[in-house]
């Protein structure tokens, strides 16, 4: 039953790397492999001679010799226990999905495109590679993708020259994603996993980071690409600029960074934070909006009408929900492998049979190649169920380097692909950009700031 199990996993992600090829959306293999997982495992639950129990971190004694009634309670014990720590993300994911596009409906993020003054294409690059280096710590590699190209869809106009910019642009929010706890899916699976800490992210992975954005940014600034000037830049007079947009900005991604600091003072899961930040900038939109609006789907009669122009509803209904269901298949189909103990072997067979690699990390002595090998992965496969995977694999305590190792290869790692990140993938439907294009002319920009990245880190950490 195993193998069957191992076998749709590995289907699935077959699909969803070929999606392109196929038609079929990465989210709907996701969700069939994680279904059809968790099935054949409640089928043939006495089968398994082992199952690892996720919050004790180590496989449940005596397992094989337990009756029908107590695995199936087990079972359901384990899946309602993943489902709750993928729920913390996913609700986290939807109030900074929700607040980013409260800010884009004031026309908040023109106050960015305002700093661009410049028609030189190396400007602009530097320009847009800094700020998706910051952008992405406050407000996640993905939004910031998002936010980023709607941008550089209003100034480059040539489609071709574009792309180039939206391949920099991933490797610069990955690796601004890598060193911020609220910067990507896989970092912030750690934190609240707890992982790693607000501080000790930022001494680990600042610098590492920063070089996997300065260096393919610089190399990139010579290439034929982003040589000479671009037509001039256009002002976008679709839309006017709301007068309260400068103030939503500032307190949308003022409510984001409050996310961190209310999670050290009250101890609660990032994403009560993240739901009290919403709230209040919501409180705001509706009182700038003059709108009256049941935040519930269901309205009276006499104020329907305000609500359809609700900065609420509408910044709700423009959430990448297809990203959200993706991440909930996965993270639950990794969790379906990681309960039978498949993830937890595995750990054990690499650390065995991986040969050491600079300096060995601390506690169980997980080779430094292991954790490049999980970040060249995350580039083939997908950074998050390879974090989702780590967190069941290895053992060790909050901190602990080999964790902010993991957060920087998976965060970083994924830009070699454009499939092997959210940032990327999200790129790769706003351009339509190909998947060997990025291979041929993005990938290996991406590889070299790894590299770069991967020593700074070996070098930092003998510091600290």
């Amino acid at each position: 039953m195993e193998t069957i199990i191992i076998l749709v996993f590995a289907l699935g992600y077959l699909a969803i790397t070929v999606e392109h090829s196929i038609k079929i959306d990465k989210l709907i293999p996701a969700l069939v492999m994680m279904a059809i997982s968790w099935a054949l495992i409640s089928l043939g639950i006495d089968s398994f001679s082992q199952w690892f129990d996720s919050a004790n971190h180590g496989l449940v004694d005596g397992f094989a010799s337990l009756e029908h009634e107590s695995k199936m309670h087990i079972m359901e014990e384990t899946l309602l226990h993943h489902l709750g720590k993928t729920a913390e993300i996913l609700v986290f994911l939807l109030g900074a999905m929700t607040i980013v596009e409260i800010i884009d409906y004031f026309d908040g993020f023109s106050t960015i495109k305002g700093f661009i003054k410049t028609n030189s294409k190396r400007k602009i690059l530097w320009i847009f590679a800094v700020l998706a280096f910051i952008l992405s710590a406050i407000i996640d590699n993905l939004t910031a993708t998002i936010v980023l190209i709607s941008i550089l869809q209003k100034i480059v106009k040539d489609r071709d020259v574009r792309i180039w910019y939206a391949g920099l642009i991933i490797i610069a929010a990955n690796a601004g994603g890598a060193w911020s706890p609220i910067g990507d899916v896989t970092t912030t699976m750690l934190w609240i996993g707890k992982k790693v800490t607000t501080g000790h992210l930022f001494a680990y992975l600042f610098v590492p980071s920063l070089l996997c954005m300065l260096v393919p940014t610089f190399i990139a600034s010579y290439l034929p690409a982003f040589r000479g000037t671009l037509e001039k830049v256009e002002v976008d007079t679709e839309k006017p600029k709301s007068k309260f947009s400068s103030t939503m900005l500032y307190l949308g991604l003022g409510g984001i960074i409050s996310v961190p600091i209310f999670k050290t003072v009250t101890h609660l899961p990032p994403y009560v934070g993240m739901m009290l930040a919403l709230g209040i900038v919501a409180i705001f939109a509706e009182i700038y909006s003059n709108s009256k609006f049941a935040i519930s789907g269901i309205v009276s009669e006499e104020h329907a009408e305000h609500a359809s122009h609700s900065p609420v509803h509408h910044s709700l209904s423009k959430i990448e929900l297809p990203s959200i269901l993706f991440f909930l298949g996965i993270l639950m189909a990794v969790a379906a492998l990681e309960s039978l103990g498949i993830l937890f072997g595995f750990a054990g067979t690499l650390q065995e049979t991986m040969p050491m690699l600079g300096t060995e990390l601390h506690g169980e002595g997980v080779s430094d190649l292991v954790v490049l090998l999980l970040g060249v992965g995350s580039a083939i496969i997908d950074n998050v169920p390879l974090v989702a995977a780590s967190l069941g694999m290895f053992s060790e305590p909050i901190d602990n380097e080999l964790w902010h190792f993991i957060a920087y290869s998976a965060g970083t790692g994924g830009s070699m692909l454009i499939i092997g990140s959210a940032a990327g993938v999200v790129a790769m439907g706003m351009e339509k950009i190909d998947f060997f294009w990025y291979i041929k002319k993005i990938s290996w920009l991406a590889l070299v700031g790894f590299i770069v990245g991967a020593i700074a880190f070996m070098f930092t950490r003998t510091l600290l």
